[in-house]
């Protein structure tokens, strides 16, 4: 008994899950919640797109105005869209993922 036969591991050692490409889950974020996110991406970058178009303007500042709330809708809403889909949402938590 000494020689510490009597204890052995009585846990088997996790397998690791299977690793996705890229880490990409739709788990967290489907269905039509995944349409309206990839929509508001899709569209805030056609309205970066127009922006850009615009060569003249006489009085620039709306233009400025919104070339900023679409490039920071574009950039919000995919930083949104990666978080849903990938790891990202796991690793941190969903309690802190909410409080985002």
């Amino acid at each position: 008994m000494e020689d510490g036969a009597v204890y052995n591991e009585t846990t088997e050692p996790q397998a690791k899950p299977p690793r996705r490409p890229f880490g990409c889950t739709l788990r967290h974020l489907w269905g039509w919640r995944l349409l309206t996110k990839a929509l508001q991406v899709i569209l805030s970058l056609l309205a970066v797109i127009c922006e850009e178009i615009v060569e003249d303007c006489i009085t620039c500042v709306g233009l400025y105005f919104f070339e900023f709330t679409s490039c920071s809708a574009f950039l919000l809403s995919l930083l949104i869209l990666c978080v849903y889909c990938t790891d990202v949402y796991e690793t941190f938590g969903e309690d802190k993922v909410q409080t985002l």
